[in-house]
């Protein structure tokens, strides 16, 4: 009997509720998957995926990142992730200081702090590790690194919730999501008008003092615009990066209850939890890219002018990049090959060392909180988002 033709449909209820046996399927069969209705591509192997993250002359982000904005014409609001050199290079620079490994060093003890201000609400040995916990405390790490007020911070994590949203078989927003866009747009606008008149120590503000060149030589200062275009995007990758992560690490280790053994028996463990974590339920599963010409992979060959999918997610369960590659191992061999989690190339997440600190910083805590926990699995509630996976509700019952 022959077997079906791989069919990957990104925007599938099947491939929100688990795309790791689709990715198999198109890692074997078809490597280089084409899908002639949609008119896209999507790479799955490690070694093509890595490809093209390192190739930005063939691989373009300058139509955007998801396939509605590629296929699209417009071009996106101007924001780092929309860049390619020398503009993304340049601006790259300048906002790399901010997460300097002292910057980033520096932001620990008000991380620690929100933590324990989390965990020390929950009064019960009931509660849901994202809506209690994993969803509040990251966004208020990076919005209050970017300048945002503390009443507004949650609502921040609210509109990125609202914007990523997809029902099954929708390729773009939905009218409250494009509510939200517009509303998150409005507001970082006016913040930044805001800081305009009345600087602060914070992010925004040394954004519109600093100065960066473009093609002409000249220096030139960045406009409302971009600035607005970069605080949305930092709210929203500084968000849903640990917010996810740590939601699908409580699953993750009560399936796997030897790992979080390995954890409560030796802390020093942590770090490359988390580095497993990312390679095995890394919350961001694809970014599509646009071909400005035949871009060429190890597995074959893609036209110019094509949206193209790189599925980071399905590379990292690749097993011809990772020995037993479908087993989460916090002690595996980290050298076999590069982890996508966090990107690759000249856009991988700029702010993975602070993602990674604030993911150690909460394992760690709830290791304390939590030592042996039962995930009350018909609670459990996957998101149905645009690139990202993950839960928005893990309940779990803590055991005295």
């Amino acid at each position: 009997m022959t077997k079906p033709k791989v069919v990957f449909d990104p925007f599938s209820a099947e491939y929100f509720a688990y795309p790791f046996d689709i990715y198999k399927r198109m890692q074997d069969e078809a490597p280089v998957y084409y899908d002639e209705e949609r008119d896209f591509y999507a790479l799955t192997r490690h070694q093509d995926v890595a490809a093209a993250l390192k190739d930005h002359e063939s691989f373009s982000s300058s139509r955007g990142c998801d396939l509605h904005m590629v296929q699209s014409g417009e071009l996106p609001q101007k924001s780092i992730i929309f860049m390619d050199p020398p503009d993304h290079r340049h601006l790259r620079s300048l906002l790399n200081k901010a997460f300097t490994p002292r910057a980033v060093q520096s932001q620990k003890d008000a991380v620690v702090e929100l933590i324990t201000h989390y965990l020390g609400k929950i009064d019960s040995d009931e509660f849901d590790v994202v809506q209690d916990f994993s969803g509040p405390f990251p966004v208020e790490v990076i919005t209050q690194m970017a300048g945002v007020p503390e009443d507004y911070r949650q609502q921040v994590r609210h509109w990125i919730d609202a914007s990523l949203h997809r029902e099954p078989g929708q390729i773009t927003f939905n009218e409250a999501g494009m509510q939200a866009v517009m509303d998150t747009a409005m507001y970082y606008f006016q913040l930044v008008q805001e800081r305009r008149a009345n600087p602060q120590d914070d992010m925004i503000s040394r954004l519109i003092t600093a100065e960066i060149p473009r093609e002409d030589g000249q220096l030139h200062k960045l406009d409302d615009l971009e600035i607005t275009g970069f605080a949305t995007l930092l709210g929203g990758a500084g968000a849903e990066t640990v917010t996810k992560l740590i939601g699908s690490a409580v699953v993750t280790f009560a399936e796997n209850p030897d790992q979080w053994q390995l954890l409560l028996d030796d802390r020093s463990k942590v770090p490359a939890a988390v580095e497993e974590l990312l390679r095995y339920v890394g919350p961001v599963q694809y970014n599509v890219r646009y071909t400005l010409k035949d871009a060429h992979v190890p597995s074959g060959t893609i036209p110019a002018g094509k949206a193209v999918f790189l599925m980071k997610a399905a590379a990292n369960r690749d097993p011809r990049a990772f020995t037993n590659a479908e087993k989460f191992d916090i002690e595996r061999d980290r050298t076999e090959a590069q982890n996508l989690g966090l990107g690759y190339g000249i856009h991988s997440c700029l702010g993975a060392a602070l993602a990674r600190m604030e993911s150690v910083v909460a394992l760690e805590h709830l290791l304390d909180f939590m030592p042996r926990y039962e995930v009350k699995w018909d609670g459990l509630q996957r998101v149905t988002m645009q690139n990202v996976s993950g839960y928005s509700h893990v309940p779990v019952k803590v055991l005295r």
